[in-house]
This record gives C-alpha cells, structure tokens and sequence, in this order.
C-alpha cells in the first residue's frame, strides 16, 4: 500500500490523538506539523518525532512532500483551512463538525470533486468495530425491527467564556462539538435524514447552546430521543429498540462494547471490541489512507453526501434556536 505522509494544522488536544493514533500504526507517517503558536508547534514535534514543523499554515500545504493533512483547529476555521488545503493539491481528513454550515461544505464537496482529491469528516464513531459489528446486527434482526434510538452525550467542566465551547467566535456551543455524536449515531442507525425535527434549548450567557433536547422523526413511525449538554451530567449511552429487544452501547461515541438484550432472555449476550489507550482514531485513519492509496475521492462509509445531511440537519436546529455564528 501507498505510504502516505500526513501533515496535521493546528497543534492542540484533539492532535494529539491524531499523532498518538498514527503511531499505533504500521504505516502512514507524521511528516509535518503548522501552528500558529510556534513554541506548541515546536513541543508537539519533539514529543511525536515530527521532521517538520511550520508556523504558518500556507507553508504546511506548499511542502511537497506532504499527501494529506490532518484539520484539528477549532470549529470556526475549517472552511477555510479545508479550502487552503485543496487548493493545494492536498488530500484532506477534517475534524468533526466539517464546517460550521451545509453551505460551506456544499463549496468544498465542489471543489474537491474539481481537483479530484479525497475529503473525508474524522467522525471517528463511523469507524469503530463495535459500531461495524452493531450495523451487522441490526441488518440481520438481531433484536427485531428498529423502532427507537435513545443517545446523549454531555459533561461537565470548568469552562470559561473563552473556552471552544462556550465562545461564540469559535462557533462554540454543545451541539457542533457533542451533538454531532448523538445525530451521527442516529443517522449511521437509520440511514436516512430525518423527517421531522422538534428540539428545545438552554442558551447560555455567551450566547451558545449549553444543553438541548431533541425529537427526530424518520420513516415508519420511527423517532430518535437525542440530547447533549455541557451543564449537566448524565450517561454517555446510546440504546437501539427494536421489537424484539434493545441493544446498549456505553460511551457509544468511542464505543468497544455492545450488551445485547433480547426480549425475555437472560443473561444479556456482551460483545467486546478493545483498542488501546489513545488509539481511538486510528481506525479512521486507517480507512483514510486506503481510501487515499485507492485513488478514491470520498469514504463509502462516511460519503461527503452524509456529511452534508448531518450539517443541514444541524443547522435546522439552529435555526428553529435563532442561533447564528459571524459571517452566517
């Protein structure tokens, strides 16, 4: 296989998991890094092994040597850096949410079909064994016909005003950064968009969503109960119902294990996917490379066409909060 040499934008938390999980790989090579903040870019070199190491993002995406980039700034960023990465000829793995609005990712899905080069969101749920081995058993009516979805995701911190998710101007707020997960899960569930979407909010000081609850409707009586928050603590789960049973998914958004009930059984059958500590995305990256070494453009698993539903989806909910982020 083609290996493929990464650069990564931006030096914060969430690239940190990205290097650590490169590592755990056999292949693919954390070539480059570009920061904005020079000293964190150059901490990040030195603790990854990285050969280069770029203050400024144009730089990152003129080296010739680098195939594919890694997006891990804040929310409010990516249409942009995503933009500056394609055209330059560079294959793109982009931080969840892929853009603050469907509008934006609409441009880029353009043009990176005109340069031919491969895009992909990193929702790294989509790519988990355990979420692979739940859609096995749904389609094979392990616990009958789905009916419901029940997924939240929320925690608490000391988050303040300048904090990603509680500043504005990062297009902060729980739905974009948590949200996401409970709407993938029910999406990746159901396979199709949503048919009808009713949700209430708590809307903080800075002007972001700080909790919200939402009821999706989908074909044939069908309804997802989705919830995040950053206020409040409460279980990360997600549960899939069916006729004949239900399955849990603890901490479903990195998810390695499915407990199975089914109706009027016991004890319930537990299935279990490990992975190592800090190795959590290196299963998307992994399709994000042979998908790249492929000559493919977009992830049959994760298409830029689903992407584009969740962004609309999100920004339905937004819409019926009267929550706008700058320049929308």
């Amino acid at each position: 296989m083609q290996e493929i040499r990464w650069g990564i934008m931006g030096c914060g938390g969430i690239a940190h998991m990205f290097a650590t999980s490169l590592q755990a790989l056999e292949r693919g090579t954390l070539l480059a890094g570009a920061s904005r903040t020079p000293k964190r870019a150059a901490e990040f070199a030195k603790k990854y092994g990285m050969a280069r190491v770029y203050t400024d993002y144009e730089a990152l995406v003129a080296d010739p040597d680098v195939d594919a980039v890694y997006i891990a700034t804040t929310h409010n960023f990516h249409f942009e850096n995503v933009r500056l990465c394609l055209e330059n000829g560079k294959h793109v793995l982009c931080e969840k949410p892929f853009t603050v609005n469907a509008v934006q990712t609409e441009e880029l899905i353009k043009l990176a079909g005109a340069k031919k080069l491969f895009m992909m969101e990193a929702v790294w749920t989509r790519f988990l064994p355990a979420i692979d081995k739940l859609r096995e058993l749904l389609a094979g009516g392990a616990i009958g016909d789905v009916l419901t979805v029940r997924a939240d995701f929320s925690l608490m911190g000391d988050f303040g005003a300048e904090h990603r998710l509680k500043n504005k101007a990062l297009a902060g707020g729980a739905l974009l950064d948590l949200g996401i997960y409970p709407i993938t899960f029910a999406a990746l569930v159901f396979d199709e968009p949503p048919i009808r979407i009713q949700s209430s909010v708590v809307l903080g000081d800075t002007g972001v969503d700080e909790r919200s609850f939402c009821l999706f409707d989908y074909s044939n009586g069908r309804c997802a109960m989705l919830s995040s928050s950053f206020t409040h603590d409460a279980p990360t789960e997600a549960v899939v119902c069916g006729t004949k049973g239900h399955i849990r998914m603890p901490w479903f958004l990195g998810g390695s294990e499915l407990i199975i009930h089914r109706h009027d059984e016991e004890p319930p059958e537990i299935l279990k996917f490990p992975y190592g500590e800090g190795e959590n995305f290196k299963f998307e990256i992994t399709h994000a490379m042979d998908c790249i070494a492929e000559g493919k453009t977009e992830s049959p698993i994760l298409p830029l066409a689903e992407t584009l539903v969740i962004l609309q989806t999100m920004d339905a909910l937004r819409a019926q909060w009267g929550l706008k982020y700058d320049g929308e």
